[in-house]
């Protein structure tokens, strides 16, 4: 019974809490209720973490909140033109992926099977990647955070819309969009003389150039690329028939989607009305990409560009197969070395390990060959 006793004080003192910090006088603000004291002036590291994690998350509410204000009123202003256009716009407004990232669709036209409206906007909702942003303009002085939105107008596959790509893009963006989209890769460089000092020109061949240039009735996509209103905003305008990424199978002629894709800036505040002339010309261009502009073309120009892509379907044929051809093989590997350790696993103790001594050396071999060379 003393054992007892004396084991259960034992036990009683492991779980008794040390006494409290007595080694000075607190003379801080205090609040006591019954047996409970509460010290403030004991807590600062708390209060502080306790104030991060408020300012932290009223950034993120004030951020998320600024960016679906900035998506929305862009989307307002421009909704009649959306409604006009099309017979079944998006009567839902933006669909939000994250805090960053709006987007909206819309369908029923002539000429577009689909207009894809995407917003990427600056990261408000995160103080730290706006902080990174922030030090990262120090690093890269041409480097410009900015609110982005991309109309990517999808044709009909029954339009006359040709094969090729063309591209007017601002001189900045020309280091890295070659590494953004695959299909870039296709085009050349050039200036054009009629286009703002801003813009370069990206054209597999000048044909394509000259007659997207060219007036079709009232429509001059010279001008409209000079409008003062857009100059300021605008960061590219493609059209193309080839996927923003590379494909690793060939591609039919009719799975080669033509787009009309133009991306710019978002207009801040009372000047968001400015790209409403812009956005409406877009409808009169991609009518004529998709009815005018491949009957435009040179013959040569077309039989060029058909044998490009046979090219380029050729030699992915070849990838793809060589491709397979390696993963059929390797699968015939594993297949082969799985059927050994079944049979290495129901042999004796004795004769694995000779196995595995074999195997053992052999590796020891193939590494001193190795060294050798």
């Amino acid at each position: 019974m003393a054992t007892f006793t004396t084991a259960l004080g034992s036990l009683g003192k492991l779980l008794t809490p040390p006494p409290p910090f007595t080694d000075y006088e607190y003379d801080g603000l205090e609040f006591r209720w019954t047996i409970f004291v509460f010290r403030p002036a004991l807590f600062k590291m708390e209060a502080l973490l306790t104030l991060a994690i408020i300012l932290y998350v009223l950034g993120w509410y004030i951020g998320k909140a600024a960016n679906i204000k900035i998506a929305k009123d862009w989307y307002d202003a421009h909704a009649d033109i959306l409604a006009a256009q099309f017979s079944r716009p998006t009567n839902g407004g933006l669909t939000r992926d994250g805090y960053s990232d709006l987007f909206n669709f819309s369908t029923g036209r002539r000429v577009v099977a689909s207009l894809h409206t995407v917003f990427t906007l600056r990261p408000r909702h995160d103080p730290f990647q706006v902080i990174f942003q922030f030090l990262y303009g120090f690093y890269d002085f041409t480097y410009e955070p900015s609110d982005i939105i991309t109309l990517d107008f999808k044709l009909h596959a029954n339009t006359s819309a040709p094969e090729g790509v063309f591209a007017v893009v601002r001189k900045e963006q020309l280091k890295t969009i070659k590494r953004e989209r695959w299909d870039l890769t296709f085009t050349k460089t050039t200036e054009h003389k009629a286009l703002p000092a801003a813009f370069s020109v990206m054209s597999e061949f000048a044909d394509i150039s000259e007659t997207i240039f060219k007036e079709f009735g009232n429509f001059s996509l010279i001008k409209v690329l000079n409008d003062a209103k857009v100059l300021p905003y605008l960061i590219s305008l493609s059209i193309t028939d080839q996927p923003a990424e590379r494909p690793t199978v060939p591609l039919l002629p009719e799975e080669r989607g033509r787009h009309l894709i133009v991306k710019f800036s978002i207009p801040s505040g009372s000047q968001v009305n400015d790209t409403k002339g812009f956005v409406t010309s877009l409808f009169q261009l991609v009518d004529i990409v998709g009815t005018k502009f491949g009957s435009a073309l040179r013959p040569d120009t077309k039989s060029k560009l058909r044998k490009i892509r046979e090219d380029l379907n050729q030699q992915l044929k070849v990838e793809s197969t060589k491709e397979q051809k390696e993963e059929a093989e390797e699968a015939k590997r594993a297949a082969k070395l799985r059927r050994e350790q079944e049979r290495v696993s129901r042999l004796s103790a004795a004769e694995q390990h000779k196995i595995m001594e074999r195997d053992r050396k052999r590796s020891m071999r193939k590494a001193q060959k190795v060294v050798k060379k």
